[in-house]
């Protein structure tokens, strides 16, 4: 298991300092540094998937440079969350050299795994064949959740969704929901501010209906992936990493239960 430290009230101060900074580093390109894939073949065991996308010229540099949206907190986030993974469950997991694998949206065997990962989707700009890929994975079950983005993003994101799933909307999820319970018993939606306004849960339903499909859920105002990163460093709470793991352990196993 890994071991946090529990926080004082001056190190939860220092840990927010350092947390911009982080910030700072992550948007000069620095989760950006390594994106080779290291991808694992398919034997049945739980693969974390990341998903990849290619941004518009101008919106791929950082201060020092280039910033790969898709690849912020990665390898660290599914490195830790995976092991977490294999520690408080009973899943066969396969990490790989980085904690599991990046998939084009249009890629093939992107089917042959039902859970999958995007960062920033607020500089996701999909081709034509990447839409039609990510329906028909949705379509065939494959669950998708979206994490790190804030503001006006949310109208990028949306905009792709409808482009992917025409005439579905997002619906505010509440804590009743068994994505929220399907391993660790969530007994609050409530979680610190990581940009500033409250974090929000939204989903994607089949035909808009709450009682059909979880297809997707975005985690709106919020970065869970950066508590999985640097959950084993001090920098954050670890009432704040223990919570971002739950939601990813309970995201985990709904994909492979419904």
């Amino acid at each position: 298991m890994i071991r946090l430290p529990r926080l004082t009230n001056r190190n939860w101060t220092i840990g927010i300092g350092l947390s911009v900074l982080i910030a700072i580093l992550v948007t000069a390109g620095f989760a950006g540094a390594d994106v080779s894939p290291g991808n694992v073949g398919y034997d049945s065991s739980f693969v974390f998937v990341r998903l990849k996308y290619e941004m518009p010229t101008g919106l791929q540099t950082g201060f020092f440079r280039q910033d790969i949206k898709w690849a912020h907190d990665y390898p660290r986030a599914e490195q830790n969350l995976t092991k977490i993974l294999g520690e408080v469950s009973l899943l066969k997991v396969a990490q790989g050299p980085n904690g599991g694998n990046v998939l084009a949206l249009d890629d093939p065997e992107l089917f042959k795994f039902p859970f999958a990962y995007m960062a920033e989707p607020g500089f996701w700009f999909p081709t034509d064949d990447e839409v039609e890929g990510l329906r028909a994975y949705l379509r065939k079950g494959g669950f998708v959740i979206f994490d790190d983005f804030t503001a006006d993003h949310w109208y990028n994101f949306t905009a792709q969704m409808e482009r992917v799933l025409p005439g579905l909307r997002p619906i505010e999820l509440d804590i009743a929901h068994p994505v929220f319970q399907s391993f660790f018993e969530t007994t609050t939606l409530e979680m610190a501010p990581m940009y500033g306004p409250p974090p929000t849960f939204w989903g994607y339903f089949e035909d808009n209906d709450q009682q059909k499909r979880l297809l997707a859920l975005a985690n709106y105002e919020n970065d869970i992936g950066e508590y999985w990163e640097y959950s084993d460093t001090g920098w954050f709470p670890i009432d704040l990493t223990n919570d971002a793991y739950k939601f990813g352990v309970n995201y985990v196993i709904y994909s492979l239960t419904h």
